[in-house]
Parts: C-alpha cells; structure tokens; sequence
C-alpha cells in the first residue's frame, strides 16, 4: 500500500470505529468532546485529537488509528491495515454531548477570561448547583468562594482553577447540570483547596471530588486537597511532583474506586516512592467522593464541617 494509501485510511477510520466495532461503548458521564472514555469491561480507551489519537488509561499504550487496531487485535501492521480497512463503510455512535445551548464563543486570554467572571454568590446559579445537584455542604463551598478559586460559568456551571507554581490560573475545570468539560486554550495542572503547605496531600481527579473529600473530611487543617482534572499531564506530574518532594510529605491517593482510579493511584504510589515521602490509598465506598458524599447524606450522616481557608 502506497504511502498516500495509508494517509487517506487514517482520515477516513477513526478510532471511535476500531473500539466500537471490538465491542467497546462510550462512557458518556466520563468523556469530554476533546476526551472521549470508552470501555470495555474493565478495560477503558480514551480517545482523543478529534478521533485520530488514543491512549490506554492503564498503560502506556497509544498512538494513531493503526497502533490502535495493532494494540486491540494482537498483530502487525500488516494486519492493523487490513483490519481499519475493512472499517472504511462502519460508523460509530456519535456522542449526543449535552453542552449549554448557544454557549459563548472563548475570545481573550485565560486569565483575562478568569478574571472576567465573578465569584459564585448565595442564591446564584453555581451556588445553587453545587449545594443542591452535588451536595456539598455551605461551609465548603464557602470556603472555596473565598480561597478564589471557583467562578460563576455560563448556564449555571462552575468553573474551578487550575494553577502553576506561582499561583497564577492557567485553566480551569467545568462542571454543570449539563456541561462537563476544560477551559479552551488553558493547561491542565491542579486544583488546590485548603492549606497551601500542608504535609498531607489528597490527589482525587476531580474539583468536585477533591471538595466533596473535604466536606466528608471536615476541611483537614493539614490537607491539602489536589485535582488532576482527570487527566495527567506533564504539568500535573511536575506540581505533584515538587508537592512530593516537601519535607514530611504524605500523598494520598484519593482517585475514583475504578480501574482508571487503580492507574492514578499506583502512578502516585511510584512518585511517592521516588520522592521518598509516605504513601497512603484512601478509596470511596462509591465510584467517586461526591457519589460517597451524596449517599452520607441520604443516610442522615451529619457532617460537621468547619470553615478552612487557603494561607
């Protein structure tokens, strides 16, 4: 096959085709329209650049529509060729996102679009989602508004801050009734709540889970409370990393009880590792910390939560 051959297969089979077809089904609770979760039993897929790349979220494995087939089948690039081939007539399902209708186009910069938006308020849309669709607790989200690291987003969603090592704001994590997704334009790194040199340090993999871990934890004066945004990217590992690295310092591997929760976790455990500093898994009894603080309040438990802020 000609090397023109092969570039107009990539274009035309994407990787969403090659999993669906070996049986594997979009996770819509878990994607993103830039990262898509696919699973199959205990195996999860993401795919991503707009259906021409993917990465296996329990290894290392990743690469383009042919590494993918490669990967899945057992075989050569011979094969692997055949295989997306045959595929060139298949069409996926195609994810029915639910983002806000008629949701603003991103003009300016991060910080400029961060400092842009105010900060949740009593009775406002973000408040009112936080306290009521997740649950968490006044105190928390409180603590939170005032540390300035939240903002109002459009159509009652919440923005959450990623920084970099100087505190400045470089992306942020969104979240809404029916919005789930990451700042354009912005970079992933950490969202951070409570003590900002804390020796204890929880990792979770989502702001929402990192202030629901809080809230059941009653704001832990020595914890700082991480979010990856779910992903782990170069400049996630850099900022645990140097977190790793304080005197005394504890991680905490407070990821989802899953198996993509399992992949974080043992990342966390081979930094702590490397960096030398103590090591400790702590897992939800739910899938994830807001599903744990959800299911402690239907039961009634009372969760006395004092006020933290970052120093």
């Amino acid at each position: 096959m000609e090397k023109s051959d092969i570039e107009d297969l990539r274009a035309r089979v994407g990787c969403a085709a090659v999993l669906e077809h070996e049986g594997f089904a979009i996770d819509l609770k878990e994607s993103t329209r830039r990262a898509v979760k696919f699973r199959r039993a205990d195996e999860i897929v993401i795919v991503i650049h707009a259906d021409k790349g993917w990465f296996d979220a329990r290894s290392d494995a990743k690469g383009d529509v042919f590494a993918l087939a490669s990967y899945l089948l057992g075989v050569g690039f011979t094969d692997a060729l055949a295989a997306v081939g045959d595929l060139v007539a298949f069409q996926p399902k195609t994810p029915s996102w639910k983002g806000p209708a008629g949701r603003p186009r991103e003009t300016g910069s991060v910080s400029d679009r961060w400092a842009y938006r105010r900060s949740p308020w009593r009775t406002s849309a973000t408040w009112t989602y936080l306290r009521q669709c997740r649950g968490l607790p006044w105190q928390v989200v409180s603590a939170a508004i005032e540390a300035g690291i939240l903002r109002e987003g459009p159509f009652g969603s919440m923005w959450a801050k990623h920084v970099d090592e100087t505190g400045s704001v470089i992306g942020w994590e969104e979240r809404g009734p029916e919005w789930r997704g990451f700042s354009t334009g912005g970079a992933k790194s950490l969202f951070r709540f409570g003590k900002v040199n804390a020796r204890r340090i929880c990792v979770t993999e989502a702001a929402i889970d990192a202030l629901s871990l809080a809230a059941i934890e009653a704001i832990r004066l020595d914890t700082l409370y991480v979010s990856t945004g779910g992903g782990w990217s170069p400049l996630t590992a850099q900022a645990l990393a140097i977190l790793a690295a304080r005197e005394n310092a504890h991680l905490v591997a407070a990821t989802d009880n899953d198996v993509q929760g399992e992949v974080f976790a043992d990342r966390i455990r081979q930094m702590a590792a490397l960096a030398g500093c103590d090591f400790s898994r702590l897992r939800p009894r739910c899938e994830d910390w807001n599903e744990a603080l959800k299911a402690m309040r239907e039961k009634g438990a009372l969760l006395h939560t004092r006020t933290a802020h970052q120093r």
